[in-house]
């Protein structure tokens, strides 16, 4: 499906400016509650007629009316026009998401614990994509690193899944992975590689007290070859059932909390 999707009121023909980039949707009343709170500039905030007087949108419509967001009420028909079936009748449309070049996500404060960046390699799932951003935010990493191509970009879905870690956690998008990951080394950023295989060390074993970036690799393949060679040492989670591997976003949250227990100790 073409993400460029025509989108209009059901009371009108459409017209060509009703075109809308649906990567600038932001939908589900957490994430848009999280969007207002970041002061996100939100260009129109959709609301079901049904939700006018909802208790649980109350916060939400008071915060876009302080911001001069303007609010309409739609009908159940506007909103099946939506491919998302989560959208909870609350819908925003934003700016396109503002990413950080490379530069400026390395010259960012590690928050008093050394730098820590999540580094995704070519993962194509938006909700893996949105999951590991939630996670790398809750533990307090620095920023997120991903390519421009053949990958997720922040769109709908992922800021849906990352439940407003988005507006919030510093994304940078680069052309190469590879070249981010040796302009990292430049900068004193150790680099370590979620893999599977006897090269890989055990993660509890591993030392992550410095400042890191974890590369995490797509659902079965993991990271590329040209990636790999660019880690400084690799490190696994043992499985101990007869699944070869974990959810990508799930041995990134194992992985990100190792290294929040191994700093917290220090």
């Amino acid at each position: 499906m073409d993400r460029r999707r025509r989108l209009r009121r059901p009371d009108r023909p459409p017209r060509r400016k009703d075109a809308l980039d649906l990567d600038d949707v932001i939908y589900g009343v957490h994430a848009v509650e999280e969007a207002l709170a970041a002061e996100e500039p939100l260009r129109r905030l959709y609301v079901g007629d049904e939700r006018k007087r909802d208790p649980a949108l109350r916060k939400v419509l008071e915060r876009a009316s302080a911001l001069g967001v303007p609010i309409r009420y739609e009908s159940r028909s506007f909103f099946s026009q939506f491919p998302y079936r989560a959208h909870q009748s609350v819908v925003a449309f934003g700016q396109p998401f503002n990413y950080v070049t490379l530069d400026e996500a390395l010259a960012l404060d590690g928050k008093g614990s050394g730098k820590l960046y999540v580094v995704l390699d070519h993962i194509t799932d938006p909700h893996n994509a949105g999951a590991i951003i939630r996670s790398a935010e809750c533990a307090g990493a620095t920023a997120v690193v991903i390519p421009e191509r053949r990958a997720a970009g922040v769109n709908a879905t992922v800021r849906k899944t990352a439940a407003g870690a988005t507006a919030h956690l510093p994304i940078a998008r680069v052309a190469n992975v590879a070249g981010a990951l040796r302009a990292m080394k430049r900068a004193n950023v150790w680099i370590a590689g979620a893999a599977l295989g006897d090269d890989a060390q055990l993660y509890t074993a591993a030392d992550f007290r410095r400042d890191l970036a974890l590369v995490i690799g797509a659902e079965g393949p993991g990271i590329s070859q040209v990636v790999r060679k660019e880690c400084d040492y690799l490190v696994r989670i043992p499985v101990y059932g007869e699944v070869g591997s974990l959810n990508a976003s799930v041995a990134a949250g194992v992985l990100l909390y190792e290294v929040r227990r191994q700093r917290g100790k220090a």
